[in-house]
């Protein structure tokens, strides 16, 4: 009620803040009709033109309404896309270091050049931060011709570079990367013990795509470079095989919400005697072993394998319980991943001491201008603005939501309840109809999948395991008579199209005709054009069977990530 007061009266910070833009929109607009007179030479030459204006005293808001008009234009030029009037607002939104909520679809990687370009122009640099190393080589080569095409160069920071390429990626105007690469590289400048080892500049602008997966989720996940410690693995393996004689409910206490257990005296007296330790738990010399054996308690009873971790090449591989995305290289610490490697019976690594360490949400705050957007902050809108000084900006969709929403089913079981899901799907597939089918967890999905196939519907299965291949599967996921099943959809990084996606499909073209796109662009260009043909008729049949359909089989603890679905 309070809300619906503010806004009848003009209060409501959001509107404000839209109508101020609205007003911006409309100056950008005027700008138009000098900035198509220019030749792609002077365009080129905006970036020393505005630089030169900036040392003059003029600032970038000043500068904003011509800057903007500029990417627009050099967008249409060289991509075919024409920034509208709600994807300018966003980029207003992401300058004045907001965070801007755009519904999926709404083309935010396309708004991000506008804010992006205008802070190049200071040459401090500017970060953009991806959740995945191929959405940030993705969106650096597609938006790429529209920076170079304002005089600025664009760089990329990628696993596995050479220090002298992450160095020269770092120098550029523009660089994209994820932000366990940025978070590092800080560490390791940290920790370089000459000024020529550093790569990173002092920190500036920032915009975070999927942000709120980035500064909410994974906010105080500590990023940690660590080396080897001396430790013998053998009592993890001990340790493991006093786990396994201990009995749940009897021996120890498990408490589920906390994620933590506790050995009854029971358990107590039943460890020390199958180790032939009176004083296993309270004389201190043997506090290591204790620790090992409570670690390997918790690997077995509080983590389940194909939930929080796969085995993976006889490797432990966390799975991120926000994206279901597999976590190369991250490990448990105080001795639970060893703990795990035990219960699997794989190799047991040893364990390792922490050389350098921080949290993103300490790396992140460091910058001196932030900004964010995704489809879905405001849930989140009050820990934005405490934690980082954040405000959300929703920005209105372009076109009215069509979506329909219905109310949540509940069964009596969860056999019940994946039965109903998979008949839903049977019914969709039969008239045509695509469908996504989101679960939490990489054990359910494959639950469903069992039941699709016993049904006989072919489907993709879209969760950790098949981590490589995820964007394709999504680009196609609007196909007629498509279904995928995949866990939570957060931070996924690539549109659904109704009735499929020429560029995707033109790409595995050329990769089976064994052709490159950059040597035979012609040949991409003619396949993409016939397969743009082929999409446009499948779109129509597509929304002519009812559009996607999207079943949710279970709610996120986060409203947030349900809202993602």
């Amino acid at each position: 009620m309070f809300s619906g007061v503010i806004k009848a009266l003009g209060l409501d910070p959001n509107e404000r803040a839209i109508a101020r833009y609205e007003e911006k929109a409309s100056i950008i607009d005027s700008f138009e009709p000098q900035v198509k007179d220019l030749t792609d030479e002077e365009l080129a030459r905006s970036a020393l033109f505005f630089k030169a204006r900036l040392e003059n005293g003029e600032t970038l808001d000043d500068m904003l309404p011509e800057v903007f008009a500029r990417v627009r234009e050099v967008s249409v030029r060289t991509l075919g896309l024409r920034h509208f009037k709600e994807q300018l607002m966003g980029g207003m939104a992401l300058h004045e270091g907001k965070i801007a909520e755009m519904k999926t679809g709404e083309g935010k990687t396309l708004v991000a050049t506008l804010a992006v370009a205008l802070n190049a122009i200071t040459g401090r640099g500017v970060h953009v931060i991806t959740v995945n190393d191929y959405l940030a080589a993705r969106d650096a080569e597609w938006m790429g011709p529209v920076y170079r095409g304002m005089g600025l160069s664009v760089g990329v920071i990628s696993p596995f570079m050479e220090q002298e390429d992450r160095s020269s990626s770092y120098r550029k105007d523009v660089t994209y990367g994820t932000n366990s690469e940025f978070g590092f590289d800080y560490l390791r400048d940290n920790m370089a013990i000459q000024k020529e080892q550093q790569v990173q500049r002092v920190p500036f602008y920032c915009i975070v795509d999927e942000v709120d997966s980035i500064l909410v989720d994974e906010a105080r996940t500590p990023l940690i470079i660590s080396g080897p410690s001396e430790d013998d693995t053998e009592p993890y393996k001990i340790a493991d095989s006093v786990a396994r004689e201990l009995t749940r409910g009897t021996d120890f206490e498990v408490e589920e919400k906390e994620r933590n257990l506790a050995l009854t005296e029971t358990g107590i007296a039943k460890a020390e005697r199958i180790m032939r330790l009176p004083n296993l738990f309270t004389d201190f010399a043997n506090s290591s072993l204790s620790h090992k054996i409570a670690q390997s308690l918790k690997a077995h009873h509080l983590f389940q394998r194909d939930v929080h971790y796969v085995v993976k090449d006889g490797e432990i591989v966390i799975v991120d319980e926000f994206t279901g995305r597999l976590m190369f290289g991250r490990r448990y610490s105080d001795g639970l991943h060893q703990a795990i490697e035990a219960k699997e019976r794989v190799k047991v690594g040893r364990e390792n001491q922490t050389l350098a360490t921080i949290t993103l949400q300490n790396y992140f705050r460091m910058y001196e201008k932030l900004a964010g957007m995704t489809g879905t902050a405001l849930t989140e809108a009050e820990e934005f603005k405490e934690i980082y000084g954040l405000e959300v900006i929703v920005v209105p969709t372009h076109m009215p939501m069509v979506r329909q929403d219905h109310h949540d089913a509940i069964y009596r079981t969860i056999a019940e309840k994946y039965n109903a899901a998979a008949d839903e799907v049977f019914e969709a597939y039969e008239k045509g109809q695509p469908v996504l089918v989101g679960t939490t967890s990489i054990e359910n999905s494959e639950k469903v999948s069992r039941l699709l196939r016993t049904r006989k519907i072919p489907h993709n299965v879209l969760n950790a395991k098949v981590h490589d291949k995820e964007a394709s599967f999504v680009a196609q996921a609007g196909r007629l008579k498509s279904v995928t099943v995949a866990t939570n959809m957060a931070g996924r990084g690539t549109d659904i199209v109704l009735g499929g996606n020429a560029e995707f499909m033109a790409r595995e073209e050329m990769q089976k005709k064994g052709l490159d796109i950059k040597v035979n662009d012609q040949e991409y260009k003619n396949i993409q054009d016939e397969f743009k043909k082929f999409c446009k008729e499948e779109h129509e049949a597509v929304i002519k069977a009812g559009g996607l359909r999207i079943i949710g089989t279970e709610r996120h603890e986060s409203r947030r990530i349900d809202n993602q679905l």
